[in-house]
């Protein structure tokens, strides 16, 4: 015990000039965290927490940078020196990571997308939930959340959507040889319309269109829009119900026969 209280008392001072430093660091990020926030919120800059999370990194490297000398006898330059020489090799095998970083930078701060957008990327669909130093998080329709990695979002094409093609539901299906046009469109119209009320986006009804023809009748395709919170499974078998016996549809060009 009296060897542990000579050296409590010995490197007071260190150990104190190490608990303020921390402590003030402590302090210091949360208050930039809050402060960070609402200055994003006001401006046109893209709130995500990969600016939050760049402004910790840098308070706690110059926190360890102040105290390595005092408290440790470490001097920063030899240790930075040390670090460059090393810092190629570990590059090397960082090299994903800062990618990541750098097109992360790239999406925020050239605005291609930001929180709550509503994009269609790498065969994801759904709203950007967060962009971090490393990867963006989508939550898709069904509330599954992807996480596609920046350097991906910077290189591949993305889309854009509005809520309305976000939702929208395609359904093709064949009228049978003779059938009047008009008379078909409006029928699966109707049908589709009452089947999906509660499903679809309001203020939207379903379409239906002639898109071509084949050996056995009227190419069709009907589309509707599907309101938040349900899947587009959900719309598309209310849909496929609405007109599975409807006289006009010819079944045969499903089977092949």
């Amino acid at each position: 015990m009296e060897p542990l209280l000579q050296w409590l008392q010995t490197n007071a001072s260190r150990i104190i000039f190490l608990i303020v430093t921390l402590a003030a660091a402590a302090l210091i990020v949360k208050g930039l965290s809050r402060l960070l926030r609402k200055v994003l919120d006001r401006s046109d800059m893209p709130s995500a927490s990969i600016f939050i999370n760049i402004m910790r990194v840098l308070v706690w490297v110059l926190a360890a940078a102040i105290v390595l000398k005092p408290v440790f006898g470490i001097d920063p330059t030899t240790l930075m020196t040390a670090l460059g020489v090393g810092g190629i090799a570990v590059s090397l095998g960082l090299k994903d990571t800062v990618a990541n970083v750098i097109s992360g930078f790239g999406l925020m701060l050239g605005k291609v997308i930001q929180p709550g957008d509503l994009i269609s990327v790498a065969g994801t669909t759904g709203v950007v939930k967060d962009i971090t130093w490393r990867q963006t998080v989508v939550r898709e329709r069904s509330g599954n959340e992807m996480v596609i990695p920046n350097s991906v979002l910077n290189t591949a094409s993305l889309e854009k959507l509005t809520p309305i093609n976000e939702g929208l539901v395609t359904m093709d299906f064949t009228a049978r040889a003779g059938s009047d046009p008009t008379a078909v469109t409006e029928a699966a119209t109707t049908a589709i319309a009452q089947a999906t009320a509660d499903l679809a986006q309001p203020g939207t009804k379903p379409l239906v269109k002639l898109t071509g023809f084949s050996p056995y009748g009227l190419e069709c395709q009907a589309l509707a829009f599907t309101r938040d919170g349900v899947l587009l499974s959900t719309m598309r078998d209310a849909m496929a119900r609405a007109i599975a016996d409807a006289d006009f549809l010819e079944q045969r060009a499903a089977i092949g026969e």
